[in-house]
């Protein structure tokens, strides 16, 4: 039986912050991940890809900001269970939970926070005749290392985030970028719109809309696909790779069945408080959990984690005073005895 203080279950960004924020608090934690390493999406999926909205970092890379959060955590010396699903939780006389895995391995703690990001997941694959055929011969649906296309064709298809932002990454890597949208309109961010319009202009993005890719062709590996547009008769376009990006259909898997209050897909929680759930003592934090007005951005995610550490603490140390000091003030004690000093500066207390 593994303890802790708090159970994080999922070990994406979300779920490692939280080891900080805790850490902060003098608890511990120990994660549950069905993958066999840290970093949720951001190391399975897209390690390579760049993100643009975390606070002091311009640009960094998906796999970057898992090992920084990674480093940060670090100090307070987090348990890990990997490459073991969470599959179920049952409450404790004395109030605590014990999470058992897929594997048998049980965990006790008295707080378990749910950070699975969008659950378990699989790409939405579009209906087209042999598409699987080609499945890593030239067909992919997720992108981990942009070098496998250095100064190869590339058609990718979609609307969304994930379709422009790529395409814009690999206009400076694959030797000919086509993307492909069955609208003229994108849904994704107003910034990456302009900059593929940009690049098109420039002749480094060709733009094929309102259209669909439906048909594939090749031989031992993909040599072409056909691409239908209104009005106009079907058009055949050698290439190398095609990648529809046309998202990810989440599943909450074993947690569904928890007992929770699922909305939307996703876990209900209390926002206007603590993130926690219609179960006490479970706290749903990042893109596994929806309310009024829910942004799913990583650092919303932190956000959440904050405050729900907060919340965790009061539960664990009831009756007990807790004195927040800034990390520019106290520095940061670590479990192991040492100390980053911090200049004097005033202090909040809460009660």
């Amino acid at each position: 039986m593994i303890n802790t203080d708090i159970l994080i279950i999922g070990a994406g960004p979300t779920g490692l912050f939280t080891v900080f924020e805790a850490g902060l608090l003098k608890l511990k934690c120990h994660l549950i991940d069905a993958l066999p390493q840290p970093g949720g999406q951001c190391s399975e999926i897209y390690p390579k890809k760049p993100i643009y909205d975390i606070p002091a970092y311009p640009e960094i890379l998906a796999g970057d900001l898992t090992n920084k959060l990674l480093e940060q955590s670090k100090q307070f010396e987090p348990g890990f269970t990997l490459g073991e699903r969470a599959q179920t939780i049952e409450k404790q006389l004395d109030g605590s939970f014990v999470v058992t895995t897929n594997k048998g391995t049980k965990h006790k703690a008295p707080i378990v926070a749910i950070a699975g990001g969008l659950g378990s997941f699989e790409p939405r694959k579009p209906a087209i005749d042999r598409l699987q055929s080609f499945e890593d011969k030239g067909v992919a649906y997720i992108i981990k290392d942009p070098e496998v296309y250095r100064d190869q064709k590339v058609v990718i298809a979609g609307g969304g985030d994930s379709a422009l932002d790529w395409a814009i990454f690999l206009s400076e890597v694959a030797s000919e970028v086509i993307l492909i949208h069955r609208r003229n309109e994108f849904r994704g961010a107003l910034d990456s719109v302009d900059k593929v319009q940009e690049l098109k202009d420039k002749g480094l993005i060709k733009l094929i809309t309102p259209a669909e890719v439906t048909a594939v062709f090749g031989d031992s590996k993909l040599e072409a696909i056909e691409v239908t547009k209104l009005g106009e008769p079907p058009l055949r376009i050698k290439t190398d790779n095609f990648i529809p990006l046309f998202g990810l259909s989440p599943k909450l898997g074993p947690i569904a069945d928890w007992g929770l209050e699922i909305e939307k897909n996703a876990i209900k929680v209390n926002n206007a408080l603590d993130y926690q759930t219609n179960i006490p003592g479970v706290f749903a934090i990042g893109d596994v959990n929806n309310y009024p007005g829910k942004l799913k951005l990583i650092l919303c995610g932190f956000h959440e984690a904050t405050l729900m550490c907060q919340a965790a603490y009061k539960i664990i140390n009831p009756g007990k005073r807790y004195v927040l000091k800034y990390t520019t003030v106290s520095g940061i004690d670590g479990f192991d005895g040492t100390r980053k000093e911090a200049p004097k500066a005033v202090v909040k207390s809460i009660d």
